[in-house]
């Protein structure tokens, strides 16, 4: 494909790595990681061929919640840094040719910042409409405890304001009212403030959360909260033309294209630039545990077409529990029985709080695999901090602070020089999807493996005269594939992963016949037209 056509649309094929500053590298001994620890680290991303490097929150905190709890949007926790040095990190990744994203946190405040506290003081504080209150809890009100081993409800009465407040997490995280039209403006001040700094977008948290009115007096008299975030959207890329809106939204299929823009008929109107596959995620960790491609390649034939603009966001874990929520309570329980059979290993009844190497065994060519599958997947493939090196969990953390450790920079160097090492595999894959532009750009068509070759996940992406053919194979046992593409009768694959195996010849029917080894993997692409 021609650059000219795909530069302005940067989030289509990039690598998005995903870390929290505090544990990712100290730069100055204190045992905390920190802005400068991460810039004298950024060669590592760079090597590695990260071109978008998401942050999670570093704005100051009481900390209670791992920085999600926030006192101040405008600031940099000074256990980290400055904003002098913030400034620094996102010229650096520019340097380096990588955009840097935030997350976005505003469904609430830290009960400790400024806002609140004035809120509760008086009825007649300027930011008592910032919150959520009620003289009593509504029974019409949102539903569903987030944190149910924290939390028993939605609502917490406080005595200074003598009335309860919202929280759909945890109460010392009170909700913040974004139908407050003084509240929108401040969410876009924030957003405008960080971008003159130089982000390139942010990840949007909890996405269905920062939208729901439920609970407000006056819910039904509300604008559709989809138009806020269109508005949101459209302030974006005034101030930006190339910012993006990361989105997570765990729902179905049906319910998550909604944030992606309304469709009126004439096209899409912006919202989320990018949502999370979440369901794609979850039928993966099952197809895994059955050692059965289906569950994957019928998640993926149903998958809706995002807008022309806009992108899956694939991965294979991120920082909070490993959420299996979508599967049905049997499924589940299957991949807890081969992934997480302890109950300590479990969170929240709907999840896990493992990484993918110790639940896969430490089985390198099961872990390369299913690294594979995340680059050809059609999404923009995000690696979160570790994965490159297969770190593994620590579960005597609390909770999803069990994924969450410090970064394991002697791994890093020990899997440097080694071109055998995971680390090598994983800069293989990103040259390799970067190599490959269909992947991301092209039509993807989900293929038939052959009668025999149910473990086998089978799909092609093509546009512009070339395809790629990326066949994976979940099973423990070597498998004959044959999937037909009629468009590539005839013609020579060569092995994207090792252009060293000879070339797959494809049948006068379409038929590409190939042997995978027990958990083996291979891109097959075409030669251009």
């Amino acid at each position: 494909m021609k650059l000219t056509r795909t530069s302005d649309l940067w989030w289509k094929n990039a690598v998005i790595y995903c870390l929290d500053i505090e544990t990712y590298a100290d730069g100055n001994g204190d045992g905390c990681g920190d802005i400068r620890g991460l810039i004298q680290k950024i060669d590592h991303l760079d090597r590695l061929g990260v071109t978008c490097l998401w942050l999670m929150p570093f704005f100051p905190t009481p900390d209670r919640d791992d920085g999600y709890d926030i006192t101040d949007f405008y600031g940099v926790d000074e256990r980290l840094g400055s904003l002098g040095d913030m400034v620094e990190l996102i010229r650096t990744a520019r340097d380096r040719g990588m955009r840097v994203i935030a997350d976005l946190v505003v469904n609430h405040t830290s009960a400790q910042h400024p806002w609140f506290q004035s809120a509760r003081s008086s009825p007649d504080s300027p930011y008592r409409d910032w919150y959520v209150w009620q003289d009593k809890p509504p029974a019409d009100g949102p539903q569903g405890v987030v944190f149910p081993d924290q939390e028993t409800s939605l609502w917490e009465y406080d005595r200074k304001a003598k009335q309860y407040y919202l929280h759909r997490f945890y109460k010392h995280q009170p909700d913040l009212d974004v139908a407050n039209p003084e509240v929108r403006d401040e969410i876009a001040r924030i957003m405008g403030f960080w971008m003159e700094l130089g982000l390139s977008g942010f990840r949007v948290d909890a996405v269905p959360f920062l939208l729901e009115t439920d609970g407000l007096a006056d819910a039904d008299a509300l604008p559709d909260p989809h138009d806020y975030l269109a508005d949101l959207s459209a302030f974006l890329r005034r101030r930006n033309g190339e910012a993006v809106l990361l989105g997570e939204v765990n729902l179905p299929y049906p319910d998550t294209m909604p944030f992606f823009g309304a469709n009126d008929g004439g096209g899409f109107t912006d919202e989320l630039t990018m949502c999370f596959d979440f369901i794609g995620m979850q039928q993966m960790y099952l197809a895994l545990a059955r050692a059965d491609a289906e569950p994957l390649a019928e998640a993926l034939r149903h998958r809706p077409d995002p807008p022309e603009d806009g992108h899956w966001a694939t991965f294979v874990r991120n920082h909070d529990e490993l959420t299996l929520d979508k599967l049905t309570d049997a499924q589940r329980k299957e991949v807890f029985d081969a992934f997480g059979p302890d109950e300590d290993m479990q969170l929240y009844g709907r999840g896990l709080r493992r990484r993918l190497p110790p639940m896969l065994g430490g089985d390198q060519r099961r872990i390369r695999m299913v690294y594979s599958l995340l680059f050809s997947l059609p999404g923009t493939p995000v690696l979160y901090y570790g994965e490159e090196i297969g770190m593994g969990e620590d579960l005597s953390l609390p909770g999803r602070f069990a994924v969450r450790s410090d970064m394991d920079w002697a791994a890093v160097q020990e899997q440097q020089p080694d071109p055998d090492s995971l680390l090598s595999w994983m800069r293989l894959l990103v040259d390799s999807y970067r190599a490959c532009p269909e992947l991301a750009w092209g039509a993807c068509t989900v293929l038939d493996p052959g009668s025999d070759a149910r473990p086998v996940f089978a799909h092609s992406c093509g546009t512009d005269g070339t395809t790629v053919v990326a066949l994976h194979n979940f099973a423990d046992a070597e498998i004959d594939a044959a999937p037909v593409v009629p468009a590539l009768a005839g013609m020579e694959l060569v092995d994207v992963l090792d252009p060293r195996r000879g070339p797959v010849k494809v049948g006068d029917d379409g038929t590409i016949a190939v042997t995978l080894p027990p958990y083996g993997c291979r891109w097959l692409r075409c030669a251009e037209q």
